[in-house]
């Protein structure tokens, strides 16, 4: 009887493991880095010990945090997690829409497309209505929010990831986008993600931290640190995290990627700034993990720190990733803005952001009175 029990185990065990091997197979989880790619990564002084490493010391999980706790507090029905209407959006027309100044369009999260020195730059592109590996699995976009996919987008010159999670680079959106792309700028490692879904060798640079590119004539693109983590599959810190420094002419933005508050953010202000414009994460937070990313009144404050003339909050208003409402973040993030009397503004996904022009600032997530 107990061998027919253990034999039983055996049998379910070896099923499990191959159906795990079957769906870690997908093309969606991409591919670590190896060859020619590994060896560079392996000469990076942030890589050490077989990974990527934080400038800071970085726990993923705040002391007496586990998995499973996290994993159930995850999973718990919460008030207001997700908006009871449909966000607003405009559904403006990526092919006809110029400025001369920079402008901006915002898809929800951290995907935007950047408008500058004449050339469109689309950053962390998540068309995608789950950001999971598979779109059966996933929290779901909210209703309204996805109105953008890659058939709207013209030709770009530049496609900019920060890091390879699946909030931030979609295997869906860049399959769509790869032929509509001329180059694209990642972080260490992220390259061989890109090629194993088709994109040429040539068309992708990757840049380590203090690294910098001139992509084009008037455009400088310099890698700064983030305080994160990164991997697609059960392997973690094989390739990099990253914020930018995106200068064009007499403009200065900084694109801030994932991060929990640093003093890297002050590094940065000191070395590149000021910053016409800083776009930071403020939502996806919990105090389960409070040093991989902000809270909104951090956040704030890491504008601050970067001396940023205006700051627009992403990272919030698309996806459940946390345990908070789904307005917490912004609504905590311009109270303390107006505290520290930080200029801020907040564009409904679709709606232009111009530099040097009145700048949005609807509180559009907040019931009408």
């Amino acid at each position: 009887m107990l061998r027919k029990i253990l034999k039983g185990i055996a049998i379910l065990v070896i099923l499990l493991s191959v159906s795990i091997i079957l769906f870690m197979q997908q093309k969606s989880f991409g591919k670590l880095p190896r060859g020619e790619r590994q060896q560079r990564i392996e000469q990076s002084p942030n890589y050490r010990n077989g990974s990527f490493q934080n400038l800071t010391e970085t726990h993923m999980l705040a002391e007496g945090t586990s998995y499973f706790s996290m994993l159930r507090e995850f999973l718990k029905t919460k008030p207001d997690q997700y908006p009871l209407a449909a966000v607003p959006v405009i559904k403006t027309d990526l092919h006809t829409f110029q400025s001369e100044n920079p402008a901006l369009i915002w898809f929800g999260h951290s995907s935007y497309l950047l408008l500058i020195s004449g050339k469109r730059i689309l950053i962390d592109p998540v068309f995608s209505d789950r950001p999971s590996p598979v779109q059966y699995l996933g929290s779901k976009s909210f209703n309204g929010a996805r109105v953008y996919g890659p058939d709207d987008f013209p030709q770009l010159d530049l496609i900019l990831i920060t890091h390879d999670h699946y909030d931030h680079l979609d295997y869906n959106s860049i399959a769509a986008l790869k032929s509509k792309a001329a180059k694209f700028v990642v972080p260490l490692g992220v390259g061989e993600h890109l090629e194993y879904w088709g994109v040429p060798e040539d068309n992708i640079t990757e840049l380590d931290w203090w690294d910098s590119l001139t992509a084009f004539a008037d455009v400088q693109i310099t890698a700064t640190p983030a305080r994160h983590f990164s991997g697609r599959g059960f392997t973690r810190n094989k390739t990099l995290w990253t914020s930018y420094v995106l200068k064009a002419g007499a403009h200065n933005l900084f694109i801030g990627g994932d991060s929990g508050y640093d003093p890297a953010f002050k590094t940065i202000g000191e070395k590149f700034g000021p910053f016409d414009l800083a776009l930071l994460e403020c939502g996806q937070y919990d105090r389960q993990w409070p040093s991989i990313h902000m809270m909104p009144e951090q956040t704030v404050q890491a504008s601050v720190d970067l001396k940023a003339e205006v700051l627009m909050p992403v990272h919030w208003g698309k996806f459940v990733l946390a345990n908070h409402a789904w307005k917490d973040p912004i609504d905590r993030a311009t109270v303390k803005a107006k505290e520290l009397n930080v200029i801020t503004t907040t564009p409904r996904i679709g709606e232009p952001v111009i530099l040097g022009k009145e700048l949005p600032k609807m509180e559009w997530w907040k019931p009408v009175q």
